[in-house]
């Protein structure tokens, strides 16, 4: 256990409590980071989640990714802090204090993932047909280089506008 100290104290993050109806491993000793992600979590709480992990330096004696299942949505995942990690606890409350004012940690590592699932929204859930009505009516969502570009965004090999629109 690196970089422990017991001196500091968040104020951003809770202390993990017992949730009703629960029943698994316990995690008195343990904050909460503050981001969790589920099997239906968008991409912004995917990009959070992986952006919180990396910057507190991925999983470790004091870190860890708590895995749960959960009836509603599959499985749920949170990342505890232990108490003693003053090195930890202090970066994930900072980045706590920040997505107050705005909920993104990486906006381009959040645009990545929202780009992925996009392309795979398109892909798997548009026909060829479909997908040139979609161009027809946002048409001001797409820009292309050429004809070549175009046949490829209709054959589904890729999403050339606006994935934030798309995935509405």
């Amino acid at each position: 256990m690196n970089d422990i100290t017991q001196d500091y104290r968040p104020a951003h993050l809770k202390r993990w409590t017992m949730p009703s109806n629960y029943f698994g491993a316990v995690w008195p000793a343990y904050y909460s980071a503050g981001i969790g992600q589920s099997r239906d979590s968008d991409a912004l709480e995917r990009s959070n989640f992986r952006c919180m992990l990396a910057a507190l330096g991925g999983e470790s004696d004091t870190v860890e990714v708590v895995r749960a299942s959960h009836w509603a949505v599959g499985w749920v995942e949170w990342i505890a802090i232990h108490q003693d990690d003053s090195r930890a606890l202090a970066i994930a409350d900072k980045i706590a204090a920040r997505l107050e004012d705005y909920p993104v940690i990486d906006e381009d590592d959040w645009g990545e993932l929202e780009q992925e699932d996009a392309n795979e929204t398109w892909r798997n859930c548009y026909s060829p047909g479909e997908r040139l009505a979609y161009i027809r009516k946002f048409r001001y969502q797409f820009d292309w280089r050429d004809w070549r570009d175009l046949r490829a965004c209709v054959r589904g090999d890729y999403f050339a506008g606006y994935a934030s629109e798309l995935l509405t």
